[in-house]
C-alpha cells in the first residue's frame, strides 16, 4: 500500500513538473500560436509599417491582400487605381502581400516591391509589375526583370540588390502573410473595408457601391 501510495505521490509531482514545464516552453517560444480570426476581422491593424496611400484621416479603410502574380489581382489593378483616383480624398488604401504558393515569381515580385519601398518608390513598382505582369509571371528570369524596373524607377541598384535579399524585407512579406492567413484570407485579391472582410465586387459600380455604402453607413 505505502509503495502504492509513493507512485501516485511520485506521478502526481512529475505531473505537475510537466505542466509547468510546458507553461514555461510556451512563455519562452511564444506559444501556443495566434488563431485565426473567426469574424471576418483583420488580425493585424493597419499600422505605420503598412504601404497605405490616400487620405490622413479617411472615412474608409480600404485593404487588399494580394499577390503580384495572381491573374485575377492583375484585373482588379486598373479598377482599383481607378476607385482610389475618385475616393483618395475620403479613404485610404493599403497593399499587404499575400503571395501564393502556387505562383513561383510571386514571392520575388513582394521582395522587390519592398526593396523599391526602402527607397520611397513602392506603389512605383507596384504599378510595373501589375502592368508588366505578363512579361514576368512564368519567366525563368524574373529577377533580372525586376532589376529593370529598379533601373526604370531610377533605384540605386546596389541597394535594391541588398534590400531584396535582406531579412528585414523578407519579414515583412512573412508579417503580411501571416496576418492573412489569421485573417482568413485564403485567396487573392482578398478585400478589407474598415478592418472587416468585403465580398469582391464584379465590377466598378459594385466597387463604388461598397465603398459609397461605407461612407454612409460609417
Amino acid at each position: 500500500m505505502d509503495t502504492q501510495k509513493r507512485m501516485i505521490i511520485w506521478f502526481s509531482a512529475a505531473l505537475v513538473v510537466a505542466i509547468a514545464g510546458i507553461g514555461a516552453y510556451q512563455v519562452a517560444t511564444g506559444a501556443p500560436a495566434e488563431l485565426p480570426r473567426k469574424d471576418g476581422t483583420m488580425s493585424l491593424p493597419l499600422d505605420e509599417s503598412d504601404w497605405t496611400k490616400g487620405s490622413k484621416s479617411p472615412k474608409v479603410t480600404f485593404t487588399e491582400y494580394s499577390d503580384f502574380q495572381c491573374p485575377a489581382c492583375g484585373a482588379y489593378y486598373p479598377m482599383l487605381e481607378e476607385m482610389f483616383a475618385e475616393y483618395k480624398d475620403k479613404i485610404s488604401f493599403t497593399y499587404r502581400h499575400f503571395p501564393l504558393p502556387q505562383h513561383k515569381n510571386a514571392l520575388p515580385a513582394a521582395y522587390a516591391s519592398e526593396s523599391a519601398g526602402k527607397q520611397g518608390k513602392f506603389w512605383e513598382m507596384a504599378d510595373m509589375l501589375f502592368k508588366n505582369q505578363d512579361e514576368w509571371s512564368e519567366s525563368v528570369s524574373a529577377q533580372i526583370t525586376f532589376e529593370g524596373y529598379a533601373q526604370k524607377l531610377g533605384l540605386n541598384i546596389e541597394q535594391y540588390k541588398t534590400d531584396v535579399k535582406s531579412d528585414a524585407v523578407k519579414a515583412k512579406v512573412e508579417r503580411d502573410l501571416k496576418s492573412g492567413k489569421l485573417s482568413q484570407v485564403n485567396q487573392t485579391p482578398t478585400f478589407f473595408i474598415n478592418g472587416k472582410k468585403s465580398d469582391s465586387p464584379r465590377s466598378a459600380q459594385e466597387l463604388k457601391a461598397l465603398i459609397d455604402y461605407a461612407i454612409t453607413h460609417p
